[in-house]
């Protein structure tokens, strides 16, 4: 026998589908999917969600929550987003930025260089739009400007003697490392703000622990290090792992450039 209700498989694939029509303008960019246009457009619904979103956190954002933003009833979204995975699906497209010139090759300017501006970027997009940490992409919905993202930092590497496969590994140890840095970044300053303990009374706590720890001789790495080593800035501890990993793949090519 079969089932009259729709299993989660066939629920996943019509939230998918729903979510890339409304990503590459299958419904129109400015039309609701149904009935005649009342005034909103898409643009207007994903703009307003991304600024709810940039205030107060993924979990604030809900239809309801939208549609008082702007000044309309519940309802009338649904007539232009099916539901709240379809509308985070259009957020996490429309923030990615692929303006900005198209990067030179790499005859032209070092293509280290290239990739250490795609990092800047892809940190200024996770803490410019700190909800973004919380979506899944491990399975991301892609649209057109994530695509066009994805393209231009391809430029970077274009004329290098790496594979397809490569140059999409060197992409993503890239993401995965600005990714982890933003990810701590992001919550340290979330867990100031959630606990009211500030990062001051935070580690003056723990302090006499740690360092009764220490002169009872069971840490002898850590103390002998410089007092400084744990107040280095994130953005510069950010700029040091991105190139210790970028010269790795520099090394890389220049080997097979040489064979």
């Amino acid at each position: 026998m079969t089932s009259d209700h729709p299993t989660d498989h066939e629920t996943g694939l019509t939230r998918l589908r729903r979510s890339l029509d409304l990503l590459w303008g299958r419904t129109g960019k400015d039309r609701p999917a149904r009935g005649p246009k009342r005034g909103l457009t898409l643009q207007q619904i994903v703009v307003t969600a991304v600024a709810l979103a940039d205030r107060e956190g993924l979990a604030a954002l809900s239809m309801r929550r939208v549609a008082a933003e702007l000044g309309v009833g519940t309802m009338s979204l649904y007539r232009y987003v099916p539901g709240k995975d379809e509308l985070v699906a259009l957020m996490v497209d429309h923030v990615q930025d692929p303006a900005g010139d198209e990067p030179d090759s790499p005859v032209h300017q070092d293509w280290t260089g290239l990739l250490e501006t795609v990092a800047e970027r892809t940190w200024e997009l996770y803490t410019g739009h700190a909800w973004l940490i919380q979506v899944n992409t491990a399975r991301p919905v892609i649209g057109p400007r994530s695509m066009a993202w994805l393209d231009r930092a391809l430029g970077a590497l274009e004329g290098l003697p790496l594979s397809g496969q490569e140059k999409m590994a060197v992409l993503t140890g890239l993401e995965h490392l600005v990714l982890g840095a933003a990810r701590t970044h992001v919550l340290h300053h979330q867990a100031a703000q959630h606990s009211g303990v500030s990062d001051k009374e935070f580690w003056s706590t723990q302090e006499p622990y740690m360092v009764r720890g220490m002169e009872e001789g069971a840490f002898p790495r850590l103390a002998g290090l410089p007092e400084d080593s744990f107040a280095g800035d994130a953005v510069e501890a950010l700029r040091f792992a991105v190139r210790a990993l970028l010269d790795g793949f520099r090394r890389l090519v220049e080997e097979r450039t040489a064979d």
